[in-house]
């Protein structure tokens, strides 16, 4: 990755300006975040046994400082609706880093994209993010920076923000699901390969949950457990099914479904996230298997065993989740916005938003990003506060693209190859040949990063970002 220099990145901070004054943030799995917790979040680098072989050198990963845990996997983060959110950044890492929220609608100088949001985070550095979630959920965090192998060799983890008003679950399991690209000594091989790039993306070669291949997870007979499952994998596309117990969708991307439906096959890509209320099996002892049965041998992604005696629960005993803010669009006085996703004859490298690796296959409009044109670096389109926008997003090529917008949410309106709930989300699986309209009110200022979550598509020219003003 080519990186700026720090005369450059000073002066760019200058620019800048400040951005925020909090000190840490957050507490693992059940605590609940406060404004004053004082938790650090450390970027580091280490050996971690992930194959269960021998440890791999050179694994990134986020921790929490003061807090040492034998769990070499990210912290699961915890916040509260519409409470202060503060977290420090301290970076461990021998590169620069960054920490993007996925999915919060948060100020665009807490969003963590270097040179559109916020300078480098340097070795030795520390940097102060501060902001209210308005939505409860599931959500993410990792870094945009050196992307590929920032994001390959580890780093990224799960945000829960809670609502005092859900209701009140008998358990709860957060899966975050990845591969990472390891060879027979167990060692990080090539993060990519550009025959795969310029395809469906180069997949790892061990599959994880929580950094562990096919985890057991204890959970209480005939209880109502929620599970969260996040796809923080840089390429894996997932179709999801869960086998032994009944299970309900209640929230896509972090926001509830209009309307709940019983669990057949999901499909998560990267960036997305699916919540499900499982109705655990009534016999002690009972397993249940969620499966990823893309593209054809299903694959064990975890287990479950049933403990203790049955709760006798019932999923209509389960009440709504709270409502989170919906995508309150205008469609009479909307503009149309263009957006052709398209693959693009391979060129020189060039720098996307977050670096080079070498080559480009992809492009917005038939643009890969930096373009071609008298202002490279130039916005997809300039918005207006407040008003409605349609995004016309047409791809042409034989694969799928998980395309993600930061700091907005949208909602999907129609398509041309299946029929779409209004969900509100922020990322969007667009289909080979799939024509999809999605609904934005541009209600957030500053630059807003779009752009697909394959990241060697990213990376390779799929990527953009709107300016609202």
């Amino acid at each position: 990755m080519t990186f700026v220099s720090r005369r450059t990145l000073l002066k760019s901070a200058a620019v800048l300006g400040a951005y925020g004054t909090g000190l840490a943030v957050m507490p693992r799995l059940s605590q609940a975040l406060t404004a004053t917790d004082p938790i650090e979040i450390e970027a580091l680098t280490g050996d971690v046994p992930l194959d269960g072989k021998q440890a791999t050198r050179g694994v990134m990963r986020y921790g929490l400082a003061g807090q040492p845990s034998t769990d070499p996997s990210p912290p699961i983060l915890r916040a509260k609706r519409g409470e202060t959110f503060k977290a420090q950044l301290i970076n461990r890492l021998d590169e620069p880093t960054t920490i993007h929220w996925h999915g919060i609608r948060l100020p665009n100088d807490q969003d963590g994209v270097p040179f559109v949001t916020q300078p480098y985070v340097y070795t030795g550095d520390r940097f102060d993010y501060a902001f209210s979630p308005p939505d409860a959920g599931t959500f993410w965090y990792h870094p945009h920076c050196n992307t590929l192998t920032q994001m390959g060799r580890g780093l990224a983890g799960v945000l829960v923000v809670e609502d005092d008003r859900d209701p009140v679950f008998d358990g709860e399991v957060v899966l975050n699901l990845r591969d990472f690209r390891l060879g027979s000594d167990s060692q990080f091989i090539e993060q990519f390969k550009p025959r795969d790039a310029a395809k469906t993306g180069t997949f790892g070669t061990l599959r994880t949950a929580n950094w562990q291949p096919e985890p057991r997870y204890d959970v209480p007979t005939g209880g109502l457990v929620r599970l969260r499952i996040v796809a923080t994998d840089v390429t894996r596309i997932y179709n999801l099914r869960l086998n032994g117990a009944e299970a309900q969708i209640i929230a896509i991307d972090g926001h509830p479904v209009p309307e709940r439906r019983a669990l057949d096959m999901a499909v998560v890509s990267p960036g997305q996230r699916l919540d499900l209320a499982v109705r655990i099996a009534d016999s002690e002892g009972a397993e249940m298997v969620l499966e990823d049965i893309r593209p054809s041998t299903p694959k064990v992604v975890a287990r479950f065993r049933a403990v203790g005696s049955s709760l006798k629960r019932n999923l209509g005993d389960l009440g709504p989740l709270a409502v989170n803010a919906g995508v309150e669009a205008d469609l009479s006085n909307a503009t149309e916005i263009p957006l052709l996703l398209s693959a693009t004859a391979e060129n020189s490298a060039r720098d996307s938003i977050c670096g080079s690796i070498g080559y480009s296959f992809w492009a917005i409009n038939k643009v890969p990003y930096p373009g071609d044109t008298p202002d490279p670096t130039a916005p997809i389109a300039d918005l207006k506060l407040g008003q409605t926008y349609l995004l016309n997003v047409e791809n042409v090529t034989p694969h799928a693209h998980p395309i993600h917008l930061h700091g907005m949410n949208f909602k999907a309106i129609s398509s041309n190859k299946r029929e779409v709930q209004p969900l509100v989300s922020d990322t969007y699986l667009v289909l080979p040949d799939e024509k999809v309209q999605l609904a934005l009110v541009a209600d957030n200022l500053g630059d807003w990063v779009f752009h697909c979550h394959i990241i060697e598509h990213q990376k390779t020219g799929m990527t953009g970002y709107f300016k609202v003003t």
